[in-house]
């Protein structure tokens, strides 16, 4: 093995371990992100989300550019990150001012002072959960080098990420649990009832006024009064 293959090969291996080490999305988004640019030695980088119904969200990325390139594939419904979520493969675009594929999402990309841009699916395997995308505003920047290199770093990302998004939402659910909980003990103690009558009375006033019930749960923590009785 040559000595840059080993090298990078240690460089991934340091980059599982740090993000399997973050303690948020947020956190291990961005060293992604960061590892990406200088990986790549490209000028901006950003992340995807897949949500029901390809629904895609711009969740992070080192310049407002992306997102606003994002907006248009979902404005005009083309471009390569709707695409890339049911085939799982990934694009490259070579020059932005040739390319023909997504002619209004390039042309954007074009006037956007981007030239090139390589994305690859982020996914594990039960699911796609988004895309990873860098960008250059030099032409014919990315090759297929480059694309085989993006696609080890989207395979440890992809895990990482769904690991860290499912942890995020662990804890907003525990939160949530937790802020109920302390709504129903007020609510007890204010109308000397006991916790199903206290959570009836959350439930009932989160139906009622069409409004969460964590949210409810909020209002009685912070003081703000519910219906009486």
């Amino acid at each position: 093995m040559a000595e840059d293959a080993r090298q990078q090969a240690r460089e991934f291996a340091a980059l599982a371990l740090r993000l399997h080490e973050k303690d948020s999305l947020e956190d291990t988004i961005g060293a992604v992100l960061e590892f990406a640019v200088r990986e790549l030695d490209c000028s901006y980088a950003g992340v995807i989300f897949v949500h029901a119904r390809q629904k895609i969200e711009t969740v992070a990325a080192t310049d407002p550019v992306v997102a606003r390139l994002d907006e248009v594939q979902l404005a005009c419904g083309e471009g390569p990150d709707l695409a890339i979520v049911g085939e799982r493969r990934g694009f490259l675009v070579e020059d932005s001012s040739t390319d023909v594929r997504w002619p209004t999402w390039t042309r954007a990309v074009t006037d956007a002072g981007v030239r090139s841009v390589l994305g690859v699916p982020l996914h594990t395997t039960d699911q796609t959960i988004g895309s990873l995308n860098f960008y250059d505003v030099r032409p014919r920047h990315f090759d297929d080098d480059d694309l085989e290199v993006a696609g080890v770093l989207a395979r440890h990302a992809a895990v990482a990420l769904d690991a860290a998004r499912d942890q995020d939402n662990l804890w907003r659910a525990i939160g949530s649990r937790h802020l109920i909980g302390m709504a129903q003990g007020i609510l007890m103690e204010r109308f000397a009832i006991d916790s199903d009558d206290a959570f009836a009375v959350l439930r009932r006033y989160s139906q009622n006024e069409n409004v969460k019930l964590h949210a409810v749960a909020e209002r009685v923590v912070a003081g703000r009064r519910l219906l009486d009785g």
